[in-house]
C-alpha cells in the first residue's frame, strides 16, 4: 500500500482527490513550485570542494546561527567580496 508521510493511502483518499482535481484548482492560490530566490535572480549551483574539518566547522557555525550550510556559505562570500 501506497503512503505519504507514513499514513496510508486509501482508495477513497484517491477519490477524493480525483474528485477534487476535476472540480479545478485557484491557480492563484496554488503553491509555487521551485526554491525562493536567494539573490538578485535565479541560482546557480557551485560545486565546491572543501575537507571534513572545514565542513565540520561549517555545520556547527550554521547550527549555531540557525541557518543552512548554503546560507552561511553565501553570507562567507558576501563579506569577502564587499
Amino acid at each position: 500500500m501506497e503512503k505519504i508521510n507514513g499514513v496510508p493511502v486509501t482508495d477513497q483518499d484517491v477519490q477524493e482527490w480525483a474528485d477534487e482535481a476535476e472540480r479545478g484548482y485557484d491557480v492563484d492560490r496554488l503553491r509555487k513550485r521551485g526554491r525562493r530566490p536567494v539573490g538578485d535572480g535565479p541560482g546557480q549551483v557551485v560545486p565546491v570542494r572543501i575537507d571534513e574539518t572545514l565542513l565540520s566547522a561549517l555545520s556547527e557555525r550554521a547550527e549555531k546561527d540557525h541557518v543552512s550550510r548554503s546560507e552561511a556559505i553565501r553570507a562567507a562570500i558576501r563579506a569577502y567580496v564587499a
